[in-house]
């Protein structure tokens, strides 16, 4: 399911809420509506609400942190990916080969981060573009370096390689999602029940309709906006691909020159 098929189906769970504690307000014997019970009732929702609160925020900053923390990976590897390029560059023409397979990488690297296709899915972990990285590595141990500066350079590649091939990795596990299912499950029955107490306690009238209907809308909103970040390369709130655009403009004008 989409995040906004499931915000949109929380935001009604949570509408039904204030629907059957209207309902219960009209079903209960008087006795069970006393000042007393809705005393009592009050107290449970604002521990109640005071939980959910917490809850739902440290969801939020959850999924927040997870995504800034996968975009500042992705800027570090574009920037580790320009920095091989200039040193192969630096090497000379005998490095073209590795380069040529260095621009091919972030070609379907970008591809298969931010397809340009609505008919393709995202494919992070996609094993022939990972190859792709495996070749530039052997064809930067195949070079044959003719002075101590040409060893330093090779060296300083084969260093910046591996260093990227440890960041695909991470990119890939970092790609998962971090909100539990079931944690969110428990946090929606809890504004489930706080709702229901509302319309307990409530007047049945559109007002506290549209009162409900606007929170139940909020809540879905927040759920959205928690599973949306949990999804740092999917969806409305991806991470920008400007970073690894960059990179294979620079490749390109690197080429060119």
């Amino acid at each position: 399911m989409t995040p906004i098929t499931i915000s949109l189906a929380v935001a009604a769970i949570v509408f039904t809420g204030g629907l059957v504690g209207l309902q219960l307000h009209r079903v209960l014997p008087p006795d069970h509506l006393t000042r007393e019970t809705q005393d009592v009732v009050r107290l449970g929702t604002g521990m109640l609400s005071v939980l959910a609160s917490l809850v739902l925020g440290l969801l939020i900053s959850t999924a927040k942190t997870a995504s800034d923390s996968t975009d500042h990976a992705m800027r570090a590897f574009a920037a580790d990916l320009i920095l091989l390029d200039e040193t192969l560059r630096d090497y000379g023409d005998a490095a073209r080969p590795p380069r040529d397979f260095l621009r091919q990488y972030v070609a379907r690297a970008l591809e298969d981060h931010w397809p340009t296709s609505p008919d393709r899915a995202v494919h992070i972990d996609n094993r022939a573009t990972g190859m792709l990285l495996e070749r530039v590595r052997e064809r930067i141990r195949a070079l044959i370096p003719g002075d101590d500066g040409a060893k330093w350079l090779q060296a300083e590649a084969l260093k910046v390689n591996s260093s990227l091939l440890q960041q695909r990795w991470l990119l890939i596990e970092q790609a998962g999602q971090t909100i539990r299912p079931l944690v969110l499950a428990i946090l929606v029955s809890w504004i489930f029940f706080i709702f229901a107490s509302f319309g307990l306690n409530a007047p049945r009238h559109a007002t506290v309709m549209a009162a409900f209907l606007v929170s139940s809308i909020a809540i879905g909103c927040s759920v959205f906006l928690i599973l949306a970040l949990d999804r740092p390369f999917e969806g409305a709130l991806r991470i920008s691909s400007e970073p690894m655009r960059n990179v294979l403009a620079h490749m390109g004008e690197a080429a060119g020159g």
